[in-house]
């Protein structure tokens, strides 16, 4: 019966040259001359600690940061950006947490839009992972389509497709 795995997954050494590339850029600017910035990634953890000199550049940093990752072929929405940026002392600091696997309601939600969809196919949560398998290789392509018109804030991957 042919199936596939509908994951989220980051790419640590992708993340990581996506932020080096993010740190070079930034400390090349001119506004960003002599000014404070830590842009620093913790990669056991998943979350990205950044540091600047007022809200301002906070968010150019941000900006920067998404655009290079996107450059490098990931999706922007890796970045939980719901965490606002808070004052310590002279600076602005910001924690950036990475989306990385799918946690348990993300998967019932994309179960609920499959069963939703209509198609004849079952899926199963297994761990961070979702199963999907039908009877025809089309229903699961079916499924693939619909499921990149979905808007649920998290980057997918469909993975080890057997038929």
């Amino acid at each position: 019966m042919p199936s596939f795995d509908i994951v989220s997954k980051v790419d640590v050494q992708t993340l990581d040259n996506a932020i080096n590339t993010t740190v070079k850029e930034l400390s090349n600017r001119f506004d960003f001359k002599g000014s404070h910035l830590v842009i620093d990634l913790n990669k056991k953890d998943f979350k990205v600690n950044l540091e600047a000199d007022s809200d301002m550049k906070m968010k150019q940093i941000i900006d920067v940061m998404i655009s290079r990752s996107m450059k490098q072929g990931l999706s922007a929405e890796i970045y939980d950006l719901s965490k606002e940026p808070y004052p310590s002392g002279k600076v602005t600091k910001q924690e950036v947490p990475v989306r990385n696997g799918l946690k348990q309601e993300d998967s019932k939600k994309i179960v609920k839009l499959i069963k939703d969809s209509g198609l004849k196919v079952q899926a199963a949560i297994m761990d961070d992972i979702v199963r999907v398998t039908g009877k025809k290789i089309d229903d699961l392509q079916e499924v693939i389509q619909a499921s990149k018109s979905w808007n649920i804030g998290i980057p997918l991957q469909y993975i080890n497709m057997k038929s």
